[in-house]
């Protein structure tokens, strides 16, 4: 082929791509992770106009919230009463209930309408409480596109006493779609402000999916990382997804057994053994009931020991554990108390992972699992836990 030629196509494919649709991603959930995640995409859909659409739709549970008297931009004209969330969001570009003081890019429209905030979009960014996943997919069934991919930044695990599967496989399974998981080392506050961290994306979709048009580009592995990868947060993409979100869920587990040490003063050294004893927990239980799971995941990703490190010296699950012990309260009335209409993971995680292992007996065989859901019921006190995850 002449050289002539050569720069023919090349321009043909050139012109091809510049032509082609782009995707539109969507970000469902507006907490203070669910608003840094947005945005992050924001800020690389505007990075990378070849590939997406610019403006990202975050999906707002809808509520009313009075603007402080204290915030730079409060006006006595239009926030005397409390706002809608989502005007206040797309007024003032900040979360100011769940993120704030974050200044959000412009291109993030809070939308309060789920259907409105999905249409048309081909990129599905899920970042809500789990306990509310099974409701919203009911509410999306029929309102997305077939061809559209999804990323679940779910930390949790759906558990029946009958089954086990991951929230990006709930999520799949009820929308009739491929979704992947990202979970890392991430507080939301700390990536909001761009401090140096990393994350843990997993995306290995089947062949079988309903094909993505032509004119769209493929979403893999590369897409993934130019959709969340920035200098203030590295981007690992890998195949594991369930590693990734076994690590994701199971370590605010032992994140609230961390915090029960810390409540109690026992120090460094305390800590160190629940985490290390917890790590072991984590690995086993991937392994054991999912086969596709790596164990190097756990011990070399964002999403295994590193989101252990932090999420139990600085997380929310094991600040409120710390607090119950040393307040003497319930960790319930301190979740109500602090995390400003949020939920902790752990408990509800904790409660559903022991419902699993109690139906088939196997309680024994996760000492640490099982002795934070003990405290947590009343049935056993913090200061039996060094005899509780003692092995012979």
């Amino acid at each position: 082929m002449s050289s002539s030629s050569v720069a023919k196509q090349r321009l043909g494919q050139l012109t091809r791509i510049m032509a082609s649709r782009k995707h539109r991603v969507t970000v469902i959930g507006s907490g203070n992770w669910g608003s840094a995640i947005s945005k992050i995409v924001a800020e690389n859909t505007a990075a990378h106009p070849q590939l997406f659409e610019p403006e990202v739709h975050m999906w707002v549970f809808e509520e009313q919230y009075q603007l402080p008297s204290t915030h730079p931009r409060f006006d006595v004209s239009k926030h005397s009463t409390p706002q809608e969330l989502t005007t206040l969001i797309n007024t003032l570009n900040e979360n100011v209930k769940y993120l704030p003081s974050i200044a959000l890019p412009t291109n993030v429209i809070a939308t309060p309408s789920l259907p409105d905030a999905v249409r048309d979009a081909t990129i599905l960014v899920f970042n809500v409480p789990h306990q509310f996943i099974h409701s919203i997919c009911s509410q999306l069934n029929g309102q997305i596109l077939p061809y559209a991919r999804a990323v679940s930044c779910i930390k949790g695990v759906d558990v029946s006493a009958d089954s086990i599967s991951l929230f990006s496989e709930t999520i799949g399974r009820k929308l009739g779609i491929y979704c992947g998981a990202l979970s890392g080392a991430n507080i939301a506050n700390e990536v909001a402000a761009e401090k140096f961290s990393e994350t843990t994306v997993a995306y290995d979709p089947p062949g079988d999916l309903t094909p993505l048009p032509e004119e769209l580009p493929p979403v893999d592995h590369g897409v993934m990382k130019a959709l969340f990868h920035r200098p203030y947060f590295h981007v690992r993409v890998v195949n594991d997804v369930a590693g990734v979100s076994l690590g994701g869920a199971l370590k605010n587990i032992v994140a609230i057994a961390s915090g029960f040490v810390d409540g109690l003063g026992w120090g460094d050294n305390a800590k160190a053994a629940v985490m290390r004893v917890g790590l072991m927990e984590m690995r086993k239980f991937g392994q054991q009931f999912f086969s596709s799971c790596r164990s190097e995941t756990f011990t070399e990703e964002s999403c295994g020991v590193a989101d252990l490190i932090t999420s139990c010296n600085g997380g929310r699950n094991h600040r409120c554990a710390m607090l119950s012990v040393k307040e003497g309260k319930k960790i319930e009335e301190i979740e109500e108390r602090v995390l400003n209409g949020q939920k902790l993971q752990g408990t509800s995680t904790a409660r559903e992972v022991n419902m699993f292992l109690k139906q088939r007996g196997l309680e024994k065989e996760y000492p640490l699992f099982t002795a934070v859901y003990l405290i947590l019921r009343g049935e056993a006190k913090v200061e039996d836990l060094p005899k509780m995850i003692e092995r012979e």
